[in-house]
């Protein structure tokens, strides 16, 4: 595994050792890892949703209904 030093501001580095002392998780690693995969998700998410609206303009409309679109929508956040 990788290593990498970082400097945190004072708020965050207390937040990340409350989660820490809480026992959320056992390192400020494995909680700095876990973010960071929950920003990758969220981005793989933002970019969907992006290109599913850029299509719709480019094309004017789009034959999905809304509930079809958040389906869709809901199926990709639920993995």
């Amino acid at each position: 595994m990788a290593r990498q030093s970082i400097s945190l501001t004072k708020p965050n580095d207390e937040w990340l050792k409350s989660q820490v002392s809480n026992n959320e998780y056992s390192s400020k690693s494995e909680l700095i890892n876990d973010l960071i995969r929950q920003a990758r998700k969220q981005q793989v998410e933002i970019d969907w949703i992006r290109a599913k609206l850029e299509r719709a303009e480019s094309s004017g409309f789009t034959d999905e209904t809304k509930e079809e679109i958040l389906a869709q929508s809901k199926a990709l956040i639920n993995g």
